[in-house]
């Protein structure tokens, strides 16, 4: 399959499901209680995918590489605030890991995506 678009990215696709995740985690009533935090890991997860996309158009394989890292660093921001939502009982330990799990997973495919930019020559990503 050709990729011609962000959305075509297996990256981007799972990221998405990794927002979807967050916002469901942060509508909980004790979590959605914690205006700093709840909005801090939904700004990190919005990043995730949305650096892909923006690195994706930057047109630059070194630009869209730069901005697959910039999502990574995002994931461990929200690897971060999980711990403290789980601290907090803001998440059951089954919802903090299943939240680290498809953080982890997103991370491993970016990570794989950076890897192939870094090392194969194509005409475009």
């Amino acid at each position: 399959m050709k990729i011609t678009r962000f959305e075509d990215l297996d990256a981007w696709k799972e990221g998405r499901k990794l927002v979807k995740f967050i916002y469901s985690l942060t509508k909980l009533r004790e979590f959605s209680k914690d205006y700093s935090l709840k909005e801090q890991i939904r700004r990190a997860a919005i990043s995730v995918t949305s650096n892909i996309a923006e690195g994706f158009d930057s047109g630059s394989r070194l630009e869209f590489i730069k901005f697959l890292g910039y999502s990574r660093w995002s994931i461990s921001e929200i690897k971060n605030q999980l711990y403290i939502a789980s601290d907090e009982s803001y998440i059951s330990k089954e919802q903090f890991e299943q939240a680290y799990q498809l953080s982890s997973t997103v991370s491993k495919i970016i990570y794989g995506l950076m890897k192939y930019l870094k090392t194969t020559k194509a005409k475009s990503h």
